[in-house]
């Protein structure tokens, strides 16, 4: 489980997940500023705790994956001490109040046990609130106990049934990417086939004509059957050159080992120092990328990494893969360069840099994406390739 109120507070965004988060930071903030304007002796002893326990609730997520399985137990267990500690010690008035941060703790208890575990320490939970209200009424009443705690168990049953519908709604969503990768490698296989049969079949049968007319001239006109010869090695010669052009661009070799990350990582490593520095750092949560989007995003990465380096005359470039709340992915390359004129740099040129930067908008537009470019002389290049998530990847489900 990931960081929880960094990562969201990183993202800008609140998801329902965050929810009990939030009303257990609501209900202890309240509760203290309600302890401030009491302004009593025995208020301020407790101001301490309150403080500790929003603290140690907070810094208990933030460090969730440091605590391991062993420290998250005793976590909640300090949490729930110190919540009992207050709720029984404070005036009636203001306990009243904490009594609910029952329902995030029964929440917290959820997410860390499996089941029958969890059940159990919802059932301590429970009998906790149960005391506390008796306390704070000060009867044991079934008619003043029995809200909070067939609150506490009903929020139980919907957590636990939005688990399962989390769980169905990941498991449809990884069949569909499934599906639809295979419906991409059938299309590219069909795409590699009338490739193949326009350019190499067709040459390849061009050839074998000529060889069969130079070996039925080879006795009678033996000039014109080394022509033919020749031109069928000069065919041959351009008929390896572009299979190993489509080969190549099937995938790149950095990707098939390696996510998109690792290999923007490798190739920032290795072109650092020739002559530029080049840092590399990753932003957001990655989500589903299929292969050819990767390697779209991999290829124009390099082209603008190659002009930033060759071009630009920088002496630092920055790559930036940012994974976007708003399902995209960019990949960000800005220089300290010496900058160019976008307007009239659009256009092949002696140095193919204006061709290079039509061919990777063109790669990215093709597959849904953009590629825009911001510079001017003196100024520096900052360029964003950017393309969607998969269409069948759903957003806040990760």
């Amino acid at each position: 489980m990931p960081a929880i109120v960094p990562a969201a507070l990183r993202r800008g965004s609140l998801s329902p997940r965050h929810l009990p988060d939030l009303v257990f930071l609501t209900v202890a903030i309240g509760g203290l500023l309600r302890l401030v304007q009491l302004n009593a002796a025995l208020c301020w002893q407790f101001v301490p705790l309150i403080v500790l326990l929003a603290g140690g609730y907070v810094g208990g997520l933030a460090r969730w994956e440091r605590l391991g399985w062993w420290g998250r137990p005793v976590w909640l267990g300090a949490l729930l001490a110190l919540w009992s500690w207050i709720t029984w010690g404070m005036p009636a008035p203001v306990a009243a109040g904490y009594v609910w941060l029952a329902l995030p703790l029964a929440i917290l208890a959820l997410r860390m046990f499996t089941d029958r575990t969890a059940i159990a320490v919802v059932g301590v939970i429970t009998v906790l609130l149960v005391l506390s209200v008796a306390r704070v009424a000060g009867t044991l009443h079934p008619e003043l106990v029995a809200p909070p705690a067939a609150a506490v168990w009903a929020t139980v049953a919907l957590y636990r049934s939005q688990q399962r519908l989390l769980a169905q709604l990941r498991h449809t969503r990884a069949e569909l990417a499934r599906g639809q990768r295979e419906a991409g490698r059938l299309a590219e296989r069909a795409r590699i086939a009338r490739d193949l049969h326009d350019t190499l079949a067709q040459e390849l049968a061009g050839s074998r004509m000529l060889l069969q007319a130079a070996d039925r001239d080879w006795d009678r006109r033996p000039d014109l059957a080394r022509t033919q010869v020749r031109t069928v090695v000069d065919a041959l010669g351009a008929n390896l050159a572009e299979t190993r052009t489509i080969i190549r661009d099937l995938t790149p070799p950095a990707l098939e080992h390696d996510d998109l990350a690792a290999a923007l990582r490798s190739l920032c490593a290795r072109a650092t120092g020739t002559p530029a520095r080049v840092l590399f750092r990753t932003e957001g949560e990655p989500g589903e990328l299929f292969p050819d989007k990767a390697a779209a995003l991999l290829r124009v990465a390099q082209g603008l990494l190659a002009n930033a380096r060759e071009h630009a005359r920088a002496r630092h470039v920055w790559v930036t893969l940012e994974h976007g709340d708003d399902a995209t992915v960019t990949v960000e390359v800005r220089d300290d360069g010496k900058g160019f004129d976008v307007a009239s740099a659009i256009s092949p040129g002696p140095d193919d840099r204006g061709l290079g930067l039509i061919a990777g908008r063109e790669r990215l537009r093709a597959l849904g994406g953009s590629l825009t470019i911001r510079s001017a002389p003196g100024h520096g290049t900052l360029a964003r390739a950017t393309l969607p998530l998969n269409t069948l990847a759903l957003a806040g489900s990760r």
